[in-house]
């Protein structure tokens, strides 16, 4: 006999079974009386139900959830003459370039190109703010969302975000403005708005453009904390916490009232992606490339790592991924207007030689998921990202070794989260 899962227990195994990214949106379905996006014990930002929860409510939340249900971007969306690869998705160019302005381009993440973006739709009143994240002032270590109106807030804002961020978590206070706007988000939170337009028609009416930076995953929230330890810090002093920026990729930078500590990039997130503590979701993520976006700007470093030379004096340039006709006249104006300058154009194998861990992580999404489904669990929906023909270019033996590896995490309970409950101190 079947027990029929209550509306609370169907919201919590998306979170239990390690699929949440903490976007928020869930709240903005429900209604804040009702679910709640805050900090959790294990660190994280995940919903917990404070009120009156219906099966009609779930059923929503789980249609729109980034978690369950992932696309790629819209097939009215990809116009005629857009080139698709397999693994790198639609796009109608592939163009290195960074942020003509020297101070953008130092204080932006590798290349400031998003942040120059993002002023420039402003300053030419193509759109009237721009939903993104900044540093929480609450949690240093976490993003937070905001609306920026000038170049002056977006500049302050500029720096990548490896903690929890739920940036969709007032979307629909967002749409109650009746403004046009432009999206920055992870490759995730595009999903998930994109999803959310099939149930608010205001979405397509109001976000005017989705851009997003090619994305390696947020680190564990524990192990920012045990980073911060291990340099002598004391995590509840923590006033500021900078991932990068401010060079190529530009130091970690953590500071209190008493201490100010900077260390290399790498000491953070370690040599390579082996080393990187990601949570299960990030580590079977089939999009972290945004295919949904607009444009999505990525690193360039060959081998997909920085190295310990240079970072500070290299001023950086990133691989702008131009998906749609907007994305492209967007580029195309910004760098006519000197707002971005252009380097020269790539190729999608070009692209996998400064990204291959994302490469990989597409060959392997396929035979992940198939792993996450031998065990019983939800298994995220996906269209329009081609991991299955991609895994059809495996080996046998290679997509059974990754599928049984999933199985493997699973059984021995390294992807189950607990129930979500408030943190406490």
């Amino acid at each position: 006999m079947t027990v029929e899962q209550t509306p609370t227990q169907r919201l919590y195994a998306v979170v239990e079974q390690g699929l949440c990214v903490g976007c928020g949106l869930c709240q903005s379905v429900a209604g804040e009386q009702h679910v709640s996006v805050m900090k959790t014990l294990n660190g994280y930002e995940q919903p917990v139900v404070v009120g009156e929860l219906d099966h009609q409510t779930v059923d929503k939340i789980l249609d729109v959830c980034p978690g369950t249900h992932v696309e790629g971007l819209p097939k009215d969306k990809v116009e005629e003459n857009t080139k698709i690869d397999n693994v790198w998705g639609p796009w109608r160019r592939l163009v290195l370039s960074w942020a003509s302005d020297p101070k953008v381009r130092f204080e932006g993440s590798t290349a400031g190109v998003l942040t120059a973006l993002a002023g420039y739709l402003l300053k030419s009143r193509q759109v009237d703010f721009i939903l993104h994240t900044r540093s929480s002032a609450v949690e240093p270590s976490f993003g937070e969302a905001t609306l920026s109106f000038n170049h002056a807030q977006v500049l302050e804002a500029a720096g990548s975000r490896y903690g929890p961020s739920a940036t969709l978590i007032n979307i629909s206070s967002v749409l109650d403005r009746n403004q046009p706007f432009a999206f920055i988000g992870k490759p995730c939170d595009i999903a998930a708005l994109r999803n959310f337009s099939r149930h608010d028609s205001r979405v397509e009416k109001l976000v005017k453009y989705y851009l997003t930076p090619v994305c390696g995953g947020i680190m564990q929230p524990l192990s920012t904390i045990d980073f911060i330890k291990r340099n002598g810090m004391e995590p509840e002093k923590v006033t500021h916490f900078r991932y990068r920026g401010r060079g190529c990729p530009g130091p970690t930078r953590i500071e209190s009232n008493e201490v100010v500590k900077e260390v290399h990039y790498l000491d953070f997130w370690g040599e390579d992606a082996t080393q990187w503590a990601l949570p299960f979701r990030c580590k079977i993520c089939p999009d972290e490339i945004g295919e949904a976006a607009d444009i999505a700007a990525a690193d360039t470093w060959f081998g997909g790592s920085p190295t310990r030379q240079g970072s500070l004096a290299d001023p950086g340039e990133n691989a702008f991924i131009a998906r749609t006709m907007a994305g492209q006249e967007l580029l195309e104006a910004a760098a006519a207007a000197g707002v971005l300058s252009l380097g020269q154009d790539v190729t999608p194998d070009e692209m996998s030689g400064y990204q291959p861990h994302q490469m990989r992580k597409k060959y392997a999404a396929w035979s992940r998921f198939q792993g996450i489904g031998d065990e019983g669990r939800i298994v995220p929906h996906v269209e329009r990202l081609r991991i299955q023909e991609l895994a059809e270019d495996l080996p046998d033996s290679r997509n059974e070794y990754q599928r049984n590896g999933t199985r493997q995490r699973i059984i021995d309970g390294k992807v189950q989260e607990p129930t979500p409950e408030p943190w406490k101190l």
